[in-house]
């Protein structure tokens, strides 16, 4: 088996119920792992009765992306396909995108053409992952990429570990920029594929003005911790006027305000722990970290989430 299949959830019992039908449909057989973040509406009971062969992970608390940390600590296979609980993959999609990690050793993100349902129509998304201006190698099977976005890509499994997983801090909105840029620190890279297809059928339980909250507070964490010192600061004052009312820098989801130990303003700190330690900790202390200024190949592809309902606003 070259995949395991991912998936995250909260209080979405009948929509996660029917992306794992969707997974049955796969054209590779893969195990699937799916990770309870404390839902009260039944949601892991009814996953263990209708599909015996899932492995159901039951978080006490709503670790939010962190839960993919969870389960890739329990994944055997080369590769992670993420899907949310509201997004499936084609047929064949986890194999065309396993195909292209198979042949780029250096490649470790593959996302793909995202489509909105019902309808399939495509989202609005896709034309800056088909137009990306980020640069990269010639060898790259597809436009390089400087995020991605979780619900709709296959990760190796060890560039995932070596960089850390998601950050416990930024529980959701935004998370994969943080997460794109240490890999990239590590010389790994990214990329979109066109036919690698995934449809995405938003969720109507979802706050879309909290979720947008979220990933503009975490953008704005992700500039001071990983861009230029002149670069941070326009990109603050251009949010910071809107939003600061909102509290998105006063606090984050596992509490207190965050100024990593060992990080300053236009200073990049090492990539973060194995995912395993990210579940329970923090970010690392002082002594673990080795900071560098952010590189020109740190460049995000993009800035700041968009209230569309597209997939960044699932």
């Amino acid at each position: 088996m070259r995949f395991t299949v991912v998936v995250i959830t909260r209080d979405r019992r009948q929509s996660l119920l029917a992306v794992l039908a969707q997974v049955r449909k796969l054209t590779e057989d893969a195990p699937v792992i799916v990770v309870d973040n404390a839902s009260r509406d039944g949601t892991a009971d009814a996953v263990a009765a209708e599909f015996p062969d899932v492995a159901v992970i039951r978080s006490p608390g709503n670790l939010g992306a962190v839960g993919r940390n969870l389960a890739v600590d329990h994944v055997r296979t080369p590769y992670v396909a993420f899907c949310d609980d509201d997004t499936w993959w084609d047929p064949d999609a986890p194999s065309r995108a396993a195909g292209l990690l198979d042949a780029h050793p250096r490649l470790a993100v593959v996302t793909g053409r995202i489509l909105v349902e019902p309808g399939g129509r495509e989202d609005p998304i896709v034309p800056e992952l088909r137009d990306s201006p980020v640069p990269g190698p010639a060898w790259l099977p597809g436009p390089a990429l400087g995020s991605f976005l979780a619900g709709a890509s296959m990760v190796r499994t060890e560039a995932f570990r070596a960089a850390g997983g998601f950050s416990p801090r930024l529980w959701l909105g935004g998370e994969e920029e943080l997460l794109s840029a240490d890999l990239m620190a590590l010389g790994w890279h990214l990329c979109y594929a066109e036919d690698v297809v995934v449809h995405h059928e938003p969720s109507r339980l979802r706050d879309p003005h909290a979720r947008r909250r979220h990933g503009i507070r975490n953008t704005l964490w992700f500039t001071w911790l990983r861009r230029p010192l002149p670069v941070a600061g326009r990109h603050h004052d251009r949010h910071i006027g809107r939003h600061v009312g909102h509290g998105l820098l006063l606090s984050s989801r596992s509490g207190g305000p965050w100024t990593p130990a060992g990080t300053s303003p236009g200073r990049a700190a090492a990539p973060r722990r194995p995912a395993a330690a990210c579940a329970a900790r923090g970010p690392p202390s002082r002594a673990r970290q080795r900071p560098r200024r952010a590189r020109p190949g740190d460049r995000l592809l993009y800035t700041s989430p968009s209230p569309r309902d597209g997939l960044r606003a699932r």
